[in-house]
């Protein structure tokens, strides 16, 4: 599952990058490997797994990881191939969510593209472009339909219905996310489209120093204009976040963040984010060789889960052994946990929560 940094130029995303890369600094326990010079493999910081470590003492532990890419800065015309508006596109299409980078601070010794700070105005230009792109895939996908429609092919006359409104919704430059649609027809007939703008999104809105921990009037104007589009909106000051990944020392690092009244890194804040973004949440596996966070999608059924680790896990899936991640925090170990009747056998419909601590017994 990816998560693309998107933003026009100078706007702070190779910082966030580079930033987000040097996650490793933050905490021995959550490195970052790059895969390719502009993919990142980050992992999600999860005080539950510490928790679980500290309890079970095992030989390693493996994180949850969320793949992050650095897209290059768009221009206005990306749509039409200007700049490297085809590239762009392509490789936003590949992500499951984007992370929308918009400059929301003051400094006349970083110059801004257009001239002037105005976060609205560089994240319309940047929908624009998005919306273009996909108005001509539904322009496309409607001159096939309507053929079929005119034949009086009613699934293709329900199907020509929701791609006009959302031709309609386009060109009046409302993103797909944005465009009221029932939900059994968003999965129908839009899901399959993979619409750029149906993609969730967050707003990271990139402020100085000063305005870390409150944010500011630049932040204050993006929630406002966002409001209508079910999306995230975080602030963190990514120059400031990139000087703290480069001090030597944790306790280094955690004196500056004292310092400016923060409690943890924004790199964390914003890669738990982008995890939630991509619905997905976590389930563990605790023993002596491992404690382990594994990723699945919300509402992924016991052998789905099991299916994660291994796919012979899902196939000869028989029951699954689940303890609460507090029960386990409570009695403090599998034995005692048994002890206390608080472990539970879950068949094939049991639907895992987030934090379920987890063992499979399948048999293929």
């Amino acid at each position: 599952m990816k998560a693309g940094i998107v933003g026009l130029p100078n706007v702070g995303k190779s910082t966030l990058f580079n930033c987000l890369s040097n996650a490793k600094a933050q905490s021995a326990n959550f490195p970052f490997c790059t895969i390719e010079p502009n993919i990142g493999v980050v992992n999600v910081p999860d005080e539950r797994l510490e928790k679980l470590e500290s309890l079970v003492h095992p030989e390693r532990v493996v994180p949850a990881t969320v793949e992050i890419v650095d897209i290059a800065g768009l221009v206005k015309g990306a749509s039409k191939g200007e700049g490297l508006g085809n590239q762009f596109l392509g490789n936003i299409r590949e992500t499951d969510a984007i992370l929308h980078v918009l400059r929301c601070f003051d400094n006349d010794n970083v110059v801004h593209v257009d001239g002037s700070v105005d976060p609205i105005r560089d994240k319309e230009t940047i929908d624009m472009e998005l919306q273009l792109k996909d108005l001509e895939t539904v322009e496309k996908k409607l001159d096939k339909v309507k053929r079929a429609a005119k034949t009086g092919n009613k699934e293709a006359q329900k199907e020509e219905a929701v791609l006009l409104k959302i031709k309609e919704g386009l060109e009046a430059g409302i993103s797909v996310r944005a465009i009221d649609i029932e939900k059994d027809a968003r999965a129908e007939y839009v899901k399959p489209l993979q619409f750029i703008t149906d993609k969730p999104v967050m707003y990271v809105c990139n402020v100085d120093e000063a305005a870390a921990v409150t944010g500011n009037a630049y932040v204050d104007r993006v929630k406002k204009a966002v409001a209508n589009e079910n999306a995230e909106v975080i602030y963190l000051a990514v120059g400031t976040e990139a000087d703290i990944t480069e001090l030597d020392t944790y306790e280094e690092r955690q004196l500056f963040l004292e310092d400016l009244g923060l409690s943890e890194p924004g790199s964390a804040v914003l890669i738990r984010g982008a995890y939630r973004l991509l619905n997905l949440e976590t389930y563990f596996t605790a023993g002596e060789k491992e404690v382990r966070a594994w990723t699945i999608p919300k509402g992924a059924t016991a052998p789905q889960a099991a299916g994660v680790i291994h796919t012979d896990f899902e196939k000869g899936f028989i029951r699954a052994e689940v303890i609460s991640y507090d029960d386990y925090v409570q009695y403090g170990s599998e034995a005692k946990v048994k002890e206390a009747g608080k472990m539970r056998v879950e068949g094939k419909e049991y639907i895992v929560k987030d934090g379920d601590v987890m063992h499979f017994r399948f048999n293929v």
